[in-house]
């Protein structure tokens, strides 16, 4: 036994002497062999699946256009860069609100504040919500899992808000789960049924959006499985199709006999257009004022989608901020500030975006990269370190199987209770017992072109109000 022993015992130390020789000799060759490997998984993936996918959210540009480029190279076709513009784009950070302390006084932190928001107040059945958030257009199949929309559904009927279907399938359970519903009447041949459409809380006419402005595309089988697919009507080979225009040669009558269908068929609730916020926002303002809207979807140049081509994400549309202080200002010029409803998207992350959107004239914000994002919360980890977060939550992501629809619901729920709160925080600060109450008029910035632009006080400059008695 003791010579086996000795035996083995000089088997070991003979292996791990090899070991440390490996080790000590080897090593530039490991390393060039890490390194070659991690060079092409991160050159040669596709964009949905490259953990540099990260990268349109970070301002380091030259690394990304790198990665961009090799992309291109590798593949020769045109990039769908999901999760928007990676500009910087101007934003609301240099806006601050004015705080009640001398008079007017803060409101007790026990007293409620009214933050029910109603879209559509003109039209003969207007959809009234708890709060000013809303769940943006992210469509089934085409982007999220049916288990990510799911949670969706269930965390806005919770918080007692709506859910927009994007421009994917309706499944039968979204539905009954839930509560509002804003069914987006896309370029598509499907999500047209009648009894989708009297089912809708709300109907919104994708004529654009923030990241892809009016263009189409087509989905191909591969890109697009599962149940979705039977959903949307598809054959076993058929390519998804989002055309360019719903009618040939598309005039502004064709698209104000839609609206008024629509309305008809539904009886009359909201019907309104979401369009991609461009440098004529007001022409196409008074355009959509001529079709017969109730409500109109702002998505700013910011906003993101699953895929995008970069140079429609980063090189067209103009800044949320600049196109909602228009957008509100054209309605006020055209006597329509309360008779169509305005709704803003695109860049706004937090519950301060939030509530200085609506202080310029939104009346409601649709949110969906953060929400993607917190519905996700400690699920997103499943797929580090090798696959972006976003694998958990795609169709066709690598780890959707692994996503807990009750763990979802309850994280979004809770960041929209949370926002609110905040929200409801800051109205009271500012002295005011509602949103309604809100307005430019609460508002200063500590940058000097921000405040000329947007007419509000600059903070080096003395405030002066002949109404202050002394």
């Amino acid at each position: 036994m003791p010579n086996f022993l000795d035996y083995v015992s000089f088997v070991l130390i003979s292996l791990l002497f090899v070991l440390i020789l490996i080790i000590l000799v080897g090593w530039r060759w490991i390393m060039k062999r890490i390194v070659k490997q991690m060079g092409k998984i991160i050159l040669t993936d596709s964009y949905q699946e490259n953990i540099m996918e990260l990268l349109p959210g970070l301002r380091h540009m030259g690394i990304q256009n790198i990665i961009e480029n090799s992309l291109r190279a590798e593949t020769g076709d045109v990039l769908h860069r999901p999760l928007g513009s990676s500009k910087t784009w101007p934003n609301l950070d240099t806006i601050t609100f004015i705080p009640a302390q001398t008079s007017p006084f803060p409101i007790d932190g026990e007293e409620e504040v009214d933050v029910v928001v109603t879209i559509g107040p003109k039209a003969k059945k207007p959809m009234k919500i708890k709060i000013p958030l809303m769940i943006s257009g992210m469509a089934y199949g085409i982007a999220l899992s049916e288990e990510v929309r799911l949670s969706l559904a269930g965390a806005a009927k919770n918080a007692g808000t709506a859910i927009n279907s994007g421009e994917g399938g309706v499944f039968p359970e979204e539905l009954d789960a839930a509560g509002k519903y804003i069914l987006q009447f896309s370029k598509t041949e499907w999500s047209k049924e009648e009894h989708l459409i009297k089912r809708a809380d709300m109907i919104e006419v994708k004529l654009g959006q923030g990241a892809l402005l009016g263009t189409g595309g087509k989905i191909s089988p591969e890109n697009l499985t599962g149940r979705a697919r039977k959903i949307m009507g598809l054959k076993e080979n058929e390519d998804a199709v989002i055309h360019d225009n719903f009618f040939e040669d598309q005039t502004l009558d064709d698209l104000k006999e839609l609206v008024d269908e629509l309305r008809h068929l539904t009886g009359g609730v909201p019907i309104g257009a979401k369009i991609g916020a461009g440098g004529k926002i007001e022409e196409d303002i008074d355009h959509l004022i001529y079709i017969g809207v109730d409500y109109i979807a702002i998505d700013g140049g910011q906003a993101a989608t699953l895929g995008a081509p970069p140079i429609l994400s980063d090189d067209f549309g103009i800044p949320t901020l600049h196109a909602v202080f228009r957008a509100s200002n054209h309605l006020e010029k055209r006597n329509k500030k309360d008779q169509i409803s305005l709704i803003a998207s695109g860049g706004l992350f937090v519950p301060g975006h939030f509530l200085k959107i609506l202080a310029l004239g939104a009346d409601a914000v649709y949110i969906g990269s953060t929400i993607l994002f917190t519905v996700a919360h400690t699920q997103s980890l499943v797929p580090l370190p090798f696959e972006p977060p976003t694998q958990v939550v795609w169709n066709q992501g690598k780890f959707k199987d692994q996503f807990k629809m009750d763990e979802g619901t309850q994280s979004a729920e809770k960041f929209l209770t949370a926002s609110i709160e905040e929200m409801k925080m800051a109205l009271r600060a500012m002295g005011k017992r509602s949103l309604k109450e809100l307005s430019k008029k609460d508002l200063v910035s500590y940058d000097e072109l921000t405040a000329k632009m947007l007419r509000i006080p600059f903070s080096f400059e003395p405030w002066e109000d002949k109404k202050i008695k002394k």
